[in-house]
């Protein structure tokens, strides 16, 4: 799923708080063949970019190797000494109390941790003006938390360039570490706060898991809730392509997540294989015109009399957005894609004299509100693990990540630095196109060129 391999000019150097002089609580193994887990040394590294070319390779130095995450034998904080706080922020994503069980369990058992406090609704937890309490969190409560979906702590968007007041309060509160659970604003809010403790002189760790349903993180191989996401929206493309599939020039349109990255509507229909049109932002196409969206939606209901169509909400916001405004968050506040193409397919037909009848579904809450699937609670999990063996070893500015399915460690500053998007020249969208049988590209300027022979109509039935 990593579709950007270019990491020139990055530096993937995990900063640490200092020495580590402490013997981990965590008794493992130093050696192979003893059927004991072994700790994670300081020269267990992996390459970003696997591609392979032949010719001469040249040496890598350290700032392009990514650390492996994992417990060390020395860490930097004295269990007994450490105050942890959790915090989750912006939206909803399934698996986020999977992540805070994981983190509380492993402080809990693994290192004896027994100050735990759970920072609720987000940064505004730290603003006094909200007077938000805090919660503690043990091993206890926590047990079961992930058999629900939300997060348990609460969650909001903004409070994050409040960094001073953040920072008072962690002081406040005499945190040793800081586990923020959230998106690119979630992880810029931390690499600003941890900046802020190190003007201060203080030492607090700051380990960020990142969440986001978009699966657009650089540099990681996968975020956790996306599994789960996939399988909801799968869900309601099966509605929606039973619907469509009952009436004569059905149509069903489903409106997914991802902003700026079509990553969840190109797997679903991936998934699926009900889908036969899949409309994201990284691959441009028009409405109207004889290449068009539109051209080619009345080809396929003339053929098969029945179309299900996947847009995600980033797409044709180039042409939609008059002014740019942000949330709270500072993201980009999007016009309605799907609503506003349901009422162009609908004007569309009637002005040719077509009936049809359209179902238009946005299952954008049920998806990030869901319970994580069991691939999810899995990853989450050892996501969680991962987080709490950096902070321990003093690990800061560092997001925990999927790597060639290595855990590892990736500097906030990297992680923040790009979306990920999906390459329209990647295997992942050509694959796509194969599953839908959708022209290559749905602009005018495209008109005339042959993609390829048949286009949509020697689709399968189904």
């Amino acid at each position: 799923m990593l579709e950007n391999t270019n990491t020139e000019g990055l530096d993937f150097t995990i900063e640490e708080l200092g020495n580590r002089n402490v013997r981990s609580p965590i008794t493992m193994s130093k050696k192979a063949g003893d059927f004991i887990a072994n700790y994670v040394g300081d020269d267990d590294f992996l390459i970003y970019d696997t591609n392979g070319h032949l010719g001469e390779s040249k040496a890598l130095d350290r700032s392009q190797l990514l650390e492996k995450a994992g417990p060390r034998e020395m860490i930097y904080f004295m269990p007994e000494h450490v105050h942890a706080g959790i915090v989750t922020c912006g939206g909803l994503c399934p698996g986020i109390n999977d992540v805070i069980r994981s983190i509380v369990r492993c402080l809990w058992y693994h290192y004896r941790v027994r100050r735990i406090t759970g920072i609720k609704y987000g940064y505004r937890g730290f603003l006094p003006e909200y007077g938000f309490s805090t919660k503690e969190l043990t091993s206890e409560w926590v047990d079961s938390i992930h058999k629900i979906g939300g997060t348990v702590l609460g969650s909001s968007r903004g409070g994050g360039k409040e960094v001073e007041k953040i920072v008072d309060a962690i002081e406040q509160l005499n945190l040793n570490i800081l586990f923020t659970i959230g998106g690119d604003g979630t992880q810029r809010g931390s690499l600003a706060i941890a900046e802020e403790i190190e003007r201060r002189k203080l030492k607090v760790s700051c380990v960020g898991i990142p969440k986001t349903v978009d699966n657009d993180f650089s540099f990681i191989q996968r975020s956790f809730g996306f599994d789960t996401a996939v399988s909801r929206a799968v869900e309601a493309v099966a509605s929606a392509h039973m619907e469509a599939s009952s009436q004569p020039n059905g149509i069903g349109l489903v409106r997914l997540m991802g902003r700026e990255s079509g990553f969840l509507t190109v797997y679903t229909a991936l998934a699926s294989h009900e889908v036969n049109f899949v409309l994201i932002p990284e691959v441009p196409f028009d409405l109207e015109g004889p290449n068009g969206f539109f051209e080619h939606l009345e080809k396929r209901l003339n053929a098969r009399h029945h179309a299900v169509i996947l847009v995600a909400e980033g797409a044709l916001q180039d042409k939609l957005l008059k002014e740019q405004k942000f949330d709270a968050g500072g993201n980009l506040i999007m016009a309605d894609v799907g609503v506003h193409i349901k009422d162009a397919i609908n004007k569309h037909f009637k002005s040719i004299g077509t009936e049809i009848t359209l179902k238009y579904f946005d299952p954008s809450y049920q998806v990030r509100s869901a319970v994580a699937v069991p691939v999810d609670s899995i990853y989450c999990d050892r996501l969680g693990n991962a987080a709490v063996h950096a902070a321990m070893a003093g690990k800061t500015k560092v997001v925990i990540g999927l790597l060639h399915d290595e855990f590892v460690h990736l500097p906030i500053k990297a992680a923040v630095s790009r979306r990920n998007h999906v390459n329209p020249e990647s295997s992942l969208w050509r694959d796509c196109l194969d599953a839908t049988h959708q022209p290559i590209l749905m602009t005018n300027a495209a008109a005339g060129i042959n993609f390829r022979d048949g286009g949509i109509y020697k689709k399968p039935d189904r």
